[in-house]
């Protein structure tokens, strides 16, 4: 007899249809399988065989032949588990008149029999709802991340004699039941801008970035509180839509890094090392194509903490995913493309000793020393950060002060403040802040009048920018227009947009 099931493969962040056929038939017992599957996919033959036997159910000692289909997909993980299982007890009459041809099966099978969750099950359940499967059986383990999707039956098992207890109709399992979205209501983070001493012009560039998606890169010496003020970012950013956070999770699910809620509630902030490896940063793998750290902080942060420190060629793969918002990664395993549309936050020092520039502290560096060291960061990849401030040192009076700055719930205010009017603004343009306007949207939304494009004019001639550091400061200008409650962008906002291009202080 022959059966087929519905299970999914997962090619990047989407899921593909595969159909495990099943034939058993009488001769000399085999047990064979075809159509691409890797070496995870092959062993499920001894984790099927013992699951069936542990769980009371027979395993047919026949000819037995499974492929899975589409032949030209190759089939990796052990996802396909509980699809074989089930394939196997319906081909071998073990499941009559049970309900299986418009249901979706998923799951790592222990041999005990068992279901152990498995990764990307989000993009997957995702998928298969938009290819009109609404019936999905899937391990316990991965219900958090399913509860928040809804028009669709997903049970979740504990075990496979729960699954064939279910598929036969003697114990239901009961439906996972939808739950609505909330997000991250109030500050829990650790750190706060109230906490910030000092640096005015640093916490406002910080305010900048955050209302319009800019880029931001600080420069200062050692001590003077740039990671401190980094880590302030995700406390006056802006709280996630649910379509974000679906975005965001497909790709956590994906890397296997979801959490207990099964949902993404916060904005990522990623911070990886200096040591990081260029495919860490942009995804790969040996065998799987997993997203890597700029695919990681999509719809969030970046924070790259003593930038010259990272390798060159790691630095320069961030050129491309900075411009497109995401970001093509081919292996020997595929090619799979994955959002990249995130927020850079860098720090650096001034000079190797970090003291260059300073009131307080003496440099100690030649100045072949500096050229070399701020060398390692290219002009492309400066031109392509919109903020980029001095933090100076702090004075003592300053850092005993028992007085708080405004606290980062003010600051946020604001923030919401300007992305609702630039998602007003952007509705039918697909784009959501300031940072990822086109020339279109320039053109349209970033009218200069004469003053502003004479004084736009003067910082063109005299810092020698390019086309793309002028198109970047009209849109931080517009960034402060909108924080301004201003409509239309004026004098003062492009002189305070110019005044973050320190390429005098860097270059």
């Amino acid at each position: 007899m022959i059966a087929k099931i519905i299970c999914y493969a997962l090619n990047g962040l989407e899921g593909v249809p595969v159909e495990v056929e099943t034939d058993v038939n009488k001769g000399v017992p085999s047990y064979d399988m075809v159509g691409l599957p890797d070496t995870a996919v092959k062993e499920s033959k001894e984790r099927v065989r013992s699951a069936l036997k542990n769980s009371g159910l027979l395993f047919p000692m026949n000819r037995i032949t499974i492929n899975f289909a589409p032949a030209d997909i190759k089939k990796e993980g052990a996802a396909f588990d509980l699809a074989v299982a089930v394939s196997l007890l319906k081909a071998s009459e073990q499941l009559v008149g049970a309900r299986v041809e418009d249901t979706v099966f998923l799951g790592e099978l222990a041999l005990n029999g068992d279901l152990r969750p498995v990764a990307g099950m989000l993009p997957i359940l995702i998928s298969a709802k938009g290819n009109g499967f609404t019936r999905f059986i899937i391990p316990e383990g991965n219900a958090r991340e399913a509860r928040f999707l809804g028009g669709a039956e997903i049970y979740p098992a504990r075990n496979l004699s729960a699954v064939v207890a279910h598929l036969l109709g003697v114990r239901p399992i009961d439906p996972i039941p939808m739950e609505q979205y909330l997000p991250r209501s109030g500050n829990d983070f650790s750190a706060d801008m109230k906490f910030v001493k000092g640096q005015p012009v640093a916490r406002r560039a910080l305010e900048i970035a955050v209302a319009g998606g800019h880029n931001l890169l600080m420069v200062g010496p050692p001590g003077a509180g740039k990671t401190m003020l980094a880590r302030c970012l995700p406390t006056i950013m802006p709280d996630l839509t649910f379509s974000e956070a679906l975005e965001i999770t497909k790709i956590h699910s994906v890397a296997g890094i979801l959490g207990e809620e099964g949902i993404v509630t916060e904005r990522p902030f990623r911070t990886p090392h200096h040591t990081a490896t260029t495919v860490s940063m942009c995804g790969g793998g040996n065998r799987v194509v997993h997203p890597g750290e700029i695919s990681l902080a999509h719809g969030g942060v970046l924070f790259l903490d003593e930038l010259p420190e990272y390798k060159r060629s790691t630095l320069e793969a961030l050129r491309q995913p900075l411009e497109d918002g995401k970001i093509t990664v081919s292996r020997a395993g595929g090619t799979f493309t994955y959002p990249a549309r995130f927020m850079l936050c860098a720090s650096m020092n001034p000079c190797p000793c970090g003291n260059y520039g300073s009131s307080e502290r003496t440099c100690t560096c030649t100045p072949a020393e500096i050229r070399r060291y701020r060398k390692k960061i290219s002009g492309p990849l400066l031109d392509r950060i919109d903020l980029q401030v001095e933090v100076d040192d702090i004075a003592y009076d300053d850092l005993t002060s028992q007085q708080y700055s405004e606290d980062s719930e003010s600051v946020k205010g604001r923030v919401d403040v300007a992305r609702r009017i630039q998602r007003t603004r952007f509705e039918e343009y697909g784009i959501v802040t300031n940072a990822e306007m086109g020339e279109r949207e320039i053109s349209e939304f970033c009218p200069l009048d004469k003053k502003c494009d004479d004084i736009l004019r003067g910082a063109f001639e005299r810092m020698h920018l390019s086309a793309r550091a002028r198109a970047r400061i009209i849109k931080v200008s517009r960034t402060i227009a909108d924080l301004d409650g201003s409509e239309t962008i004026e004098p003062k906002h492009v002189y305070e947009a110019v005044s973050y291009r320190i390429y005098d202080t860097i270059g």
